[in-house]
């Protein structure tokens, strides 16, 4: 099989989604410079988007290709770096469960770290035994629709705790910019497919999912598990690991239960304070790390369109490509870097708290992605060294802080702060809405947000929306609205790892795994770190048994 990158097709000759097949057939015959006949078959490896120029966007594809002499053709090509041997993206088991295995590995926390750690053990023969302090996400759903709707938290089940993990109320998105030499993110996709995801994830350059479709594909993951005899609890928080000697024993629950286990995947998620706590008490090597924190930016849907897609704006680029997106970074005079997250097409600011009394923000996009505002996270970097110095909990604390005094600022109910762009830059509170409605419920609370974050923080954004305006123009436009406060972007610590066993540098057994334990960002990269460290608890269980 051969791959060949960059093959550039116009968008206007394009259907819906790809160009048919004969216009791409053509293009590999041309590009390899073979007869018709020598060409057996192909498929889309990944189509991006070259819109450099917007007069002319073009669809850029990697195929996978199939031909005659290919040995042949191959050898012609060999100075060209658009032309290779496909590489073998098919996942391989590391290890399969011995009939002799006397314990079964224990998975705390079911998102897409923790799922993924728990498929690969069960696909394997391992049984995992999952416990997950939330719901099952149809009830879990139920939940954050109270928050949501009735200003009502459950603090074990809403945006960040239940089954599916804070992905589930996301856009979905299934792209990250990790070193992947093994292709365990093609596996991902692969078992997101399996479980109904839409098939096109598999070779759009950002694919992404929604949320109602997730909620399907998380119940069909959890019974595929389920059916290869893993162990699924719901409503199961641990309390304690019970550590004796450097060496991991079991889990206590809060119950009071105790489930015994050699081999305990740590995979709770950015927001599992208390766990944070508990895991540091016990002496589990833990250190703080960086992270970001912000607002929420709402624009017309339109007006980024418009921006993005510039002359060949239309209803039928629309169609064929989606509401636009952007990504921003600007580097501020105070040493402060800005930069957009977690941006949300077509979506809505939800509301992701998750401990009582405290307001954090998040985005959220359904597949269709056709909601009337844009909205992305506009953060700003901070360490431990600068800003947090000192314990290791610092940073988790600083976001107490600062989610505490976002409540007091929205009047309580949960309601966030909110501020219009214009009135932002100008110092000024807002007093009215203009033309932007903010989508956030329970609702928001018009005022200043300067006394929202730390004030380096402030300045530095002051200063970059202008400078995000000459990309994207209008990014300034003074209606558009910032809703506080975004603090979880990533996790504010990281229980440290030894990188060849991917246990805990000071306890055996314990293997901290995904966003949580600070290796993962996002749900493609937490899904393959799930499958890094079940291959290592695998390894391990194996070589156990054979002692």
């Amino acid at each position: 099989m051969i791959r060949i990158t960059e093959i550039k097709l116009p968008i206007e000759l394009a259907d819906t989604l790809i160009h048919q097949d004969d216009e791409i057939k053509s293009a590999i015959i041309n590009r390899l410079n073979i007869p018709a006949t020598d060409l057996i078959a192909f498929t889309i490896f990944k189509r991006g988007v070259d819109a450099r120029k917007s007069h002319a966007i073009l669809y850029v594809y990697s195929l996978d290709v199939a031909v005659k002499n290919e040995a042949v053709i191959l050898a012609k090509f060999k100075r060209d770096q658009h032309v290779n041997p496909a590489p073998d993206t098919s996942y391989h088991f590391v290890a399969h469960s011995p009939p002799s295995l006397k314990q079964r590995p224990v998975v705390v926390g079911f998102g897409p770290a923790g799922i993924f750690a728990a498929l690969i053990l069960a696909q394997s023969g391992f049984k995992p035994i999952v416990l997950e302090r939330g719901k099952e996400v149809r009830k879990r759903t139920q939940d954050t629709w109270g928050l949501w709707r009735k200003s009502t938290l459950n603090p074990e089940s809403n945006v960040q705790f239940g089954e599916g993990g804070a992905g589930t109320f996301s856009d979905g998105k299934l792209y990250s910019q990790i070193k992947d030499s093994k292709h365990y993110g093609r596996k991902v996709i692969q078992e997101f497919v399996k479980a109904g995801a839409p098939a096109e994830i598999q070779y759009v350059s950002h694919p992404h999912i929604g949320t109602f479709k997730l909620v399907g594909m998380v119940e069909k993951m959890r019974q595929t598990i389920t059916a290869l005899g893993g162990d699924i609890r719901f409503e199961q928080r641990v309390d304690d690991i019970v550590i004796e000697h450097g060496e991991v024993q079991g889990v206590t629950l809060h119950t009071g239960e105790y489930i015994a286990t050699n081999h305990l995947v740590l995979a709770v998620g950015h927001s599992a304070r208390d766990t944070f706590e508990m895991v540091h008490k016990n002496g589990i090597f833990v250190e703080a790390k960086p992270f970001s924190i912000g607002f929420r930016i709402e624009h017309p849907q339109g007006l980024i369109d418009r921006a993005r897609y510039g002359k060949s704006y239309s209803e039928d680029l629309l169609t064929k490509l989606g509401a636009a997106d952007y990504k921003l970074v600007h580097h501020a005079k105070n040493g402060r870097s800005v930069y957009s997250f977690c941006m949300c097409p077509g979506g809505t600011v939800v509301a992701a708290a998750s401990e009582l009394e405290r307001v954090v923000t998040n985005g959220m996009s359904q597949y269709s992605r056709n909601e009337r505002n844009a909205n992305a996270g506009i953060v700003v970097g901070i360490t431990p060294e600068e800003d947090f110095p000192g314990h290791p909990l610092a940073g988790m604390m600083l976001q107490r802080q600062i989610e505490s005094n976002a409540y007091r600022m929205g009047g309580s109910n949960y309601n966030a702060p909110g501020q219009l762009i214009g009135d932002f830059l100008a110092n000024q509170a807002s007093t009215k809405l203009g033309s932007v409605t903010p989508s956030y419920t329970p609702g928001v609370t018009l005022t200043n947000l300067a006394n929202a974050l730390p004030e380096y923080a402030i300045t530095a954004m002051r200063e970059a929306i202008p400078a995000f305006a000459k990309q994207i123009k209008n990014f300034d436009f003074h209606d558009a609205i910032l809703t506080g406060v975004e603090t979880r972007t990533s996790a504010p610590i990281r229980i440290k790892r030894d990188d060849d066993s991917l246990q805990s540098i000071n306890t055996k057994g314990l293997f901290p795994c995904g966003e949580g334990a600070g290796y993962a960002g996002g749900i493609l990269s937490a899904g393959v770190d799930g499958i890094k460290v079940a291959e290592a608890v695998a390894l391990s269980l194996v070589q156990l048994s054979s002692q």
